[in-house]
């Protein structure tokens, strides 16, 4: 794809998410749409583009919403600082989890991620300061640099705002001579060893620039909704993001926001579909369709691995090639 299209797409992407509040979608949706959108696209930047698949990201995600959400209520931090702390408590962890994971590689690197995540959460299942079950709440939003977040509609371009300065950085981090290793390792390890590169230092510094997007994505999902649970720290949060990161195709810019945006969908308007669809057909089956949400996004999973392994925007992007070429 040409800089000149990948440019018109970009643009035609962020003036559509500007655009949401006037085209009447429900502002809180969206922005919970756009936390896990950046989750996906961090995520991304460490399989998509380093070749490492974490199952225990969702320890990132979950500890920067804990750490945002009581630095805001308990320390009376303003937004912007308990935002930055959770991204850094985000990055933190990530450096950890990073240090003893990379000694390992394949499958080995991801159990020890899995691993170290389940030990995060009984950590902060036990700890007071969480709440426990009934999970950090009633987190105050706070102003945004003179802007009153307890607006939606400021809140939502404010979170706008944060997701393209977060998603052009990694677009910078991809585009960068920094990205182009990342790839070179992803492609053929030994051979980047071969020329000379650290390969431990690259993916080590991928693995805290991804956990600490992630934690931005924590941290920005507490403010919006005012509350962070253990759900933020289960292993299917990681799976769920995995998902994302597959359905919009691995290894693009664009492809994790898509799919984010499918599955957050998927996830809160199946029931309303299952209920369209039985008046439609008559079937009363069909009103349970919204209690079986995980069986849906299985099903999704499954047809995507087996008919469109590169996802969404992978498949868009080598059908529009193979249409190139033909027409020379």
């Amino acid at each position: 794809m040409g800089s000149q299209t990948r440019f018109v797409g970009y643009f035609t992407l962020f003036a559509l998410i500007a655009l949401m509040p006037v085209l009447g979608v429900y502002p809180v949706f969206v922005m919970k749409a756009l936390c896990f959108a950046l989750f996906a696209c961090a995520f991304n930047l460490l399989i998509g583009f380093t070749g490492l698949l974490s199952f225990g990201h969702a320890a990132f995600f979950g500890a920067a919403a804990y750490a945002a959400g009581y630095s805001m209520k308990v320390w009376g931090f303003p937004a912007p600082v308990g935002l930055a702390f959770g991204a850094l408590a985000g990055a933190a962890l990530g450096f950890v989890f990073g240090t003893l994971a990379i000694r390992r590689s394949g499958i080995y690197f991801t159990m020890i991620t899995l691993a170290l995540a389940q030990m995060v959460f009984f950590i902060f299942l036990q700890a007071p300061f969480t709440g426990g079950e009934d999970g950090l709440q009633s987190v105050p939003r706070g102003s945004f640099l003179g802007i009153d977040l307890a607006s939606d509609i400021k809140l939502y371009y404010v979170v706008a705002g944060l997701f393209t300065a977060a998603f052009w950085f990694i677009h910078r981090i991809v585009h960068s001579p920094f990205g182009q290793v990342l790839k070179a390792i992803r492609e053929n390890e030994p051979r980047a060893i071969s020329l000379g590169y650290e390969v431990d230092r690259f993916k080590l510094l991928a693995f805290v620039l991804s956990a600490g997007l992630a934690g931005l994505a924590g941290a920005i999902k507490t403010t919006v909704l005012g509350f962070a649970t253990l759900t933020d720290l289960l292993w299917t949060t990681s799976g769920a993001v995995i998902l994302m990161t597959l359905v919009g195709g691995m290894g693009t810019l664009v492809g994790p926001i898509l799919g984010a945006v499918l599955i957050v969908a998927l996830e809160n308007k199946v029931g309303d579909l299952g209920t369209g669809l039985a008046s439609l057909t008559g079937v009363d089956w069909f009103n349970s369709l919204g209690e079986s949400v995980q069986i849906v996004t299985g099903l999704i999973f499954v047809i995507c691995v087996l008919a469109f392994r590169r996802g969404v925007v992978g498949e868009a992007d080598a059908l529009a090639a193979r249409l190139s070429k033909s027409a020379r």
